[in-house]
C-alpha cells in the first residue's frame, strides 16, 4: 500500500506558560538511579498523550485565538497548584563523581511549560483516517519534544503541551512528557486540574466585558509561521528518532502490596511477553517507580529471573489506558473524540513505569521491543 501523503504542519509560536504566582520555588524532588549512569538516550524517556475535539465548524482566525489564549492563561493558573510539572530536571555533584549521572532530581524553579501552538493542512477527519504507524508517525508532529541536553538539562523544558488547529474546526492538545519529571497517571492528574480550571476561568469570563482581550499578547501573528511536515522536526523540536512500531506498551493492574518493585516489573514483563504472543523478552529492563515521599527510583534489571526473585505469585490484570480517565478531559464542554498514547523508552531496552492509581492500587506500563 503507497505511502499517503504527508501533511504539513505550521508552527506558529512557541511560547512558556509559567505559574501566575511562585510555587515551589527552591525546593526539589529527588530522583535516585540504582544501576549505571542516565545516558542521553535515557533522559528522552517520555510519554505521549493526543486528545482530538471536534469544534463549531471552520473557525476564524479569532476564534482560534481566543482558545489559544484560554489554554495559556489557564495553564498559567493550573501551574501554581502542580508546581513540579514547571520545574527542571538537574544533575547534582561538579561533573567530576562518577556518580554524578546518578545524582538527579527536579528543581522547582517556576521556569514553566513549554506551549506550541500550530495549525494543519487537513481536516481533523481526514488526520484520523490514518492508521496503525501512519498516524503514530504522524502524531508525533502533534505533541512536539525538544530532547534533554545531558550536559545543560536544566535549560530543557521536560514537558511540552501543544494546541493544533484543523482545517473544519477541531483541535487537538497534545502532550508529550518526561518520565523523569512525571509518569503517565500523575501527568494525567495535571491535566485533569488544569480541564477544570480551564472551565472555571471561562465560566467565570462571561460576567466580564471583552475578558480575553488582555491576553492577546500571548498569541504570536501566525504571518511569521514555520512550516514543517509531520513525522519532521523543525525549529531544534525533535520527533521520536525510532520507528513508532518498534516497541508494543501492555498495561497492567496490581495490588500495592509489594515495595519490591524490580519483582513486581519482572513478572509483568513475562507476562506481556506471553500477551505478546511469546515474544522475545528484553535482555534488560528499566524500572521507573515513584514514591510519594521518597521521590522517584530509576533501576535497572539485566536478569529478568535474578529480578523475579521470591515474586513468582505476584498477581496483575491486563488494564486499559482509559482506566486513567483522560478520555472524559472535556474542554468547552466537550470530551475527546479519540485520545491516543505513547511510551518512548531509549533504544531496544524494555521499559517499566510503576504508577499509584490511587487506594491500594498500582498501574503498570510495560513497553518492549517488538
Amino acid at each position: 500500500m503507497a505511502a499517503s501523503a504527508p501533511m504539513l504542519v505550521h508552527v506558529e509560536s512557541l511560547q512558556t506558560a509559567v505559574p501566575m504566582r511562585m510555587a515551589g520555588a527552591g525546593k526539589s524532588l529527588p530522583i535516585a538511579v540504582s544501576g549505571p549512569p542516565l545516558t542521553a538516550a535515557e533522559l528522552q524517556r517520555r510519554f505521549r498523550a493526543v486528545l482530538y475535539y471536534r469544534g463549531a465548524g471552520a473557525e476564524v482566525e479569532a476564534a482560534a485565538r481566543e482558545r489559544a489564549a484560554w489554554v495559556k492563561e489557564s495553564l498559567c493558573a493550573a501551574l501554581v497548584d502542580h508546581p513540579e510539572m514547571a520545574g527542571r530536571l538537574r544533575r547534582h555533584g561538579d561533573g567530576n563523581d562518577d556518580d554524578d549521572g546518578r545524582l538527579w532530581e527536579v528543581k522547582l524553579r517556576d521556569t514553566g511549560v513549554r506551549l506550541v501552538q500550530a495549525s494543519v493542512e487537513a481536516t481533523m477527519a481526514e488526520f484520523l483516517e490514518a492508521r496503525g504507524v501512519d498516524r503514530e508517525r504522524k502524531e508525533a508532529a502533534l505533541a512536539q519534544w525538544t530532547d534533554v541536553d545531558v550536559h545543560e538539562p536544566d535549560i530543557c523544558a521536560p514537558l511540552f503541551i501543544q494546541l493544533t488547529r484543523f482545517l473544519d474546526g477541531g483541535y487537538a492538545i497534545g502532550v508529550s512528557c518526561s518520565l523523569l519529571l512525571a509518569d503517565p497517571l500523575s501527568l494525567i492528574g495535571f491535566l485533569k486540574s488544569w480541564a477544570r480550571k480551564n472551565t472555571e476561568m471561562q465560566a467565570q469570563s462571561k460576567h466580564v466585558a471583552h475578558p480575553v482581550i488582555q491576553y492577546t499578547h500571548y498569541i504570536q501573528s501566525p504571518g511569521t509561521a514555520k512550516r514543517v511536515k509531520s513525522g519532521t522536526s523543525t525549529l531544534g523540536i525533535a520527533t521520536a528518532t525510532a520507528a513508532d512500531d518498534s516497541t508494543t506498551t501492555v498495561l497492567f493492574g496490581a495490588p500495592d502490596t509489594t515495595s519490591d518493585h524490580r519483582a513486581l516489573a519482572a513478572a509483568c514483563v513475562g507476562m506481556a511477553s506471553k500477551r505478546l504472543g511469546g515474544a522475545k523478552e528484553p535482555p534488560r529492563f528499566t524500572v521507573m517507580a515513584r514514591d510519594s515521599s521518597k521521590g522517584l527510583h530509576v533501576q535497572t534489571c539485566g536478569d529478568r529471573e535474578a529480578c523475579l526473585g521470591h515474586g513468582h505469585g505476584l498477581a496483575a490484570r491486563v488494564a486499559q489506558w482509559s482506566e486513567a480517565g483522560l478520555e472524559d478531559l472535556a474542554l468547552e464542554g466537550s470530551k475527546p473524540v479519540h485520545v491516543s498514547y505513547s511510551i518512548s523508552p531509549s533504544a531496544d531496552e524494555g521499559l517499566v513505569v510503576v504508577m499509584p492509581a490511587g487506594g491500594a492500587e498500582l498501574l503498570i506500563s510495560v513497553t518492549v521491543p517488538n
